[in-house]
Order: C-alpha cells, then sequence, then structure tokens
C-alpha cells in the first residue's frame, strides 16, 4: 500500500538529493527537494510535510537556521540532519534542539536511510496519538459483529484505500469520529497525521482561523502568524465533524479549498495547497438544509462522493453488551478500580434500553452507574440512576426508575420509555437548578454539549 506521508529533502548536492529522493519515492514516499535552506523553507510555508531531511551545511540558508526556523514555525514536523564526516557537533547541536536523528555522509545503504525515515514518522505518528488519547477522544471499535454494521464495516473498508472524499452521516454519538478514525488508519495516508475540527464548537470567525490559520495582524489579538488545522493536516486525513453546523461565508470558502486544493491564511495572501484526504460528519438532513437554502448544493455534492449511513445503536443491539464491557474498562482505569464489571441483569437492561444518545450515552451511563457501584460489580439497580439518588431508594423503584419533581414514581415497567425517563430527568435537574444549564449538566453527569442537544431533541425552553 502506498504511503502518503511528505518528506521533504534538503542538500545543495543534486546526486544527493535526487538519491535520497529516489530511494524514499520507492518507498511510497510522496517527496519533494530543495537545493538549500531557503528554498527549503519557501515549499515549507506553501505545503505541509511530516519529515525533512536536511544537510548542515549549505549556501544562502544553512541547515542549522533551517531547523531553528522549523522548531519556531512548524514544531510538529520531524527533522533528521544529515552532515559531512567530522561534523559531528554540529549534529549533536541540531539533536539539541529537538531533531530526531542524524546520518553521516556518505550514507551507508539505503536501507539506513528508509529505517531511519521509518522511525521518525513513526514517532511523529505515536506524538499525534498521545494527542488523542490526552483528548479524551474513544478508540474503541467500530463494531461487534452487529448485522447491521456489517455493510458499513465492509463499505469503510473499500473506500479507505482511496484517496475519494467521505460523509459520514448518523445520529449524534453513533460513532462517526470512530469511523472516521478507522477510515484513516486503513488508508495509505495512516503514517500522516490525522486532523479533526468540529465546525459547531467555534464562532464562524475563529473557525475559519481554526481551518485557514492566520496571519501577523490579520485581525485584533493576532500576534503572530498561526498555521491552520488544514496545514497541519498534509499528508494525513482532515475530519470536519458537524458539517451542518458550519455558515454560508465559510461553506464557500471550503468549497473552494475542495475543488482546487488550495487555500489562503486569514489575512495573507500566500496561496498555499491542501494536502489531505477529506472526511466529514453531520447528524443533520443536508438536503432538507439544501431546500430550505441553509446548505449549498455545490458542496453538498463535493462532500458526498462516497455516503455512509452508521446506524443508531438501537438497530445494532448485538453491538450493546461487548461495547459497554470495552467502555467500562476504560472507565476502570479512569477511576482506578480495575476489577469493575457488569452482571448478567445488567447486560439485559442494556440491551432492553433504546439509547436515544446512541454510544455517548451508554458511555455516560455506564461511568455515573461506576461511580455509584458500592463494589466491583456494577448491577442493573445503579445503571439508570441518577447522582444524588440512593442506591436503596432506586432498588425499591425498580432498576431504570427515576423520581420526578412531584416525587411520583415512573418505572420502565409502566408506560414510560428511557426516552421519556430521560426527559423528565433533564427538565427536573433543570428546575431545581433554576435554568442553569452548566450545573443540570454536572448533576446528570454529561457534558453541557450534550445536554444542549437533548433540550433540542426534547423541544424542552
Amino acid at each position: 500500500m502506498t504511503n502518503m506521508a511528505r518528506i521533504l529533502v534538503t542538500d545543495d548536492e543534486e546526486g544527493i538529493r535526487e538519491f535520497i529522493a529516489e530511494v524514499l519515492e520507492d518507498e511510497g514516499y510522496d517527496v519533494e527537494v530543495a537545493g538549500d535552506g531557503e528554498e527549503a523553507q519557501g515549499k515549507l510555508r506553501r505545503s505541509g510535510f511530516s519529515l525533512v531531511l536536511t544537510d548542515l551545511k549549505m549556501p544562502r540558508m544553512d541547515g542549522m537556521a533551517l531547523v531553528r526556523w522549523l522548531r519556531s514555525e512548524q514544531p510538529e514536523v520531524e527533522i533528521v540532519v544529515m552532515t559531512a564526516h567530522g561534523s559531528v557537533d554540529s549534529a549533536v547541536e541540531a539533536m539539541k534542539l529537538g531533531v530526531y536523528d542524524y546520518l553521516q555522509k556518505p550514507l551507508s545503504s539505503p536501507a539506513e536511510l528508509r529505517l531511519i525515515a521509518e522511525r521518525a514518522l513513526e514517532r511523529r505518528r505515536l506524538r499525534a496519538l498521545r494527542e488523542v488519547v490526552s483528548e479524551g477522544v474513544d478508540e474503541t471499535s467500530l463494531s461487534f459483529g452487529a448485522p447491521a454494521m456489517r455493510p458499513v464495516v465492509a463499505a469503510l473498508d473499500k473506500v479507505a484505500v482511496t484517496d475519494a472524499t467521505v460523509l459520514l452521516h448518523g445520529e449524534s454519538g453513533t460513532g462517526k469520529e470512530v469511523a472516521a478514525r478507522a477510515l484513516h488508519a486503513a488508508s495509505r495516508r495512516r503514517s500522516g497525521p490525522f486532523v479533526a475540527v468540529n465546525c459547531a464548537a467555534l464562532s464562524p470567525t475563529l473557525l475559519e482561523s481554526e481551518l485557514f490559520g492566520h496571519e501577523k495582524g490579520a485581525f485584533t489579538g493576532a500576534a503572530a502568524r498561526r498555521r491552520g488545522k488544514i496545514e497541519l493536516a498534509a499528508g494525513g486525513t482532515f475530519f470536519l465533524d458537524e458539517i451542518g453546523e458550519l455558515d454560508l461565508n465559510l461553506q464557500a470558502k471550503l468549497l473552494r479549498v475542495l475543488q482546487e486544493r488550495e487555500f489562503e491564511r486569514v489575512g495573507g495572501n500566500q496561496t498555499l495547497r491542501a494536502e489531505v484526504r477529506w472526511v466529514a460528519a453531520t447528524n443533520c438532513d443536508l438536503q432538507q438544509m439544501m431546500r430550505e437554502g441553509r446548505f449549498r448544493e455545490d458542496l453538498y455534492h463535493r462532500l458526498s462522493v462516497f455516503p455512509v449511513h452508521l446506524p443508531p445503536l438501537r438497530e445494532r443491539r448485538e453491538d450493546i453488551v461487548p461495547l459497554a464491557e470495552r467502555l467500562l474498562l476504560r472507565v476502570a482505569g479512569d477511576l482506578g478500580r480495575p476489577g469493575l464489571r457488569l452482571d448478567p441483569a445488567s447486560h439485559a437492561a442494556l440491551m432492553n434500553a433504546d439509547w436515544p444518545g446512541n454510544v455517548r450515552e451508554l458511555a455516560n451511563t455506564l461511568e455515573r452507574a461506576a461511580i455509584l457501584a458500592d463494589g466491583d460489580v456494577v448491577g442493573s439497580d445503579v445503571l439508570f440512576t441518577l447522582p444524588g439518588q440512593t442506591t436503596s431508594s432506586v432498588s425499591s423503584m425498580g432498576a431504570g426508575a427515576v423520581a420526578p419533581t412531584n416525587g411520583s414514581i415512573v418505572s420502565l415497567d409502566e408506560t414510560h420509555s428511557l426516552t421519556e425517563l430521560e426527559r423528565l430527568a433533564i427538565i427536573a435537574a433543570l428546575r431545581r437548578h433554576d435554568g442553569n444549564r452548566r450545573k443540570a449538566a454536572e448533576e446528570l453527569g454529561i457534558g453541557l454539549r450534550t445536554l444542549y442537544d437533548k433540550i433540542k431533541r426534547y423541544s424542552l425552553n
């Protein structure tokens, strides 16, 4: 499989740089060359690279100056320096600046070159993975064999090996980002970065800067040049989550990037290349939004080259228990309670619930239950308990029961579904906190964004 990591080779000796480029291209890397640091700097400004191999002794701008500039402007790029025998001191100085390694010229063999490039790119990938873990992104498997997911997994496997733009659609919490990461991991860009941007998380002005970057002085507070996420994703996959929340002005700018593969930073006039594979996701009906004039038809067709629908959790019940077990392992690790486990009654309760919030709601439920559980067994009596209730009160009410504000008991065994119980619980929490949504979300044990989504879903004013 072709490797789409982008490498820049910088050396003033044409024979050496062409030899290195040929060796790396044979390995499937996307390679460009430069004759000195100044030319390399220009290429780095215009397009993103995962790895730079640079000679130290060059005219105009030498390798050390290029290394210092990279560490200041593009610290995520891995660097390998090349130096003639007898100039190891310079290489050691470069190592102190964070360079991955150095090669002595003449190079001992193509195998040595291939190995050091592979290891440098692996370090870059592991650094990116650590950032993902620190952000708390769920790396849970996409499916555990549910029949409804088999065509989805098959479709993702087929499209992953291409560079086709993929549009993932499904309800909130169905695992669209997990699917996007699975696509990236199975693609020829897997050694490059995976960069995600949530279009609903920022105002249009901030989102434009986040996507495209900005130049110094582009707006109040822009004290220095900032590279955008599209640049940082060069050679990898760019994931646009909640694409339906993008305002029309930014939709037009994104369309240009998708069509021309080019963009400019905010406040800049230098044209940059977008060297990424695009994946977008939404829980909105984009076709309805097009009819209402809220989403551009031309952008929709650019994004939906390969549309994939992710079914809700209630349509893939075979996944629920194994998924819950996997999620509970993560929760147990976070809580420092590695012995936590679900009992058979919990399995049945999980399987019978509707999960309108899908995987995200399942994860929140398990975390709350784990905190409330007295021992290592997470029983059905605490699965649907709300913070503030006691286990005994829930036991007397029956599994899954909730006490609304009027003090009456509502049971899952009666006419109310889990969806209705959740709605009542949200109303009760909002009333207790005089409509303060942040405090209500904290009481319910869910994120503020999740609470907003549920308020909207249940039409709660």
